[in-house]
């Protein structure tokens, strides 16, 4: 089950986060975050 969650980022990431979501790269914001937070989690958990 998903949550909606409230995060605050600065502007220059935000920014990132839109070139790579307006490139098709991804389908939102959202979907950014959370690909970004699975693989951080992936990489401190050592897989």
């Amino acid at each position: 089950m998903k949550q909606k969650i409230s995060i605050t980022i600065d502007e220059k990431s935000i920014l990132d986060i839109l070139k790579n979501v307006e490139s098709g790269k991804f389908r939102s914001k959202s979907h950014f975050v959370e690909f970004a937070v699975k693989k951080l989690l992936e990489v401190e958990n050592g897989r």
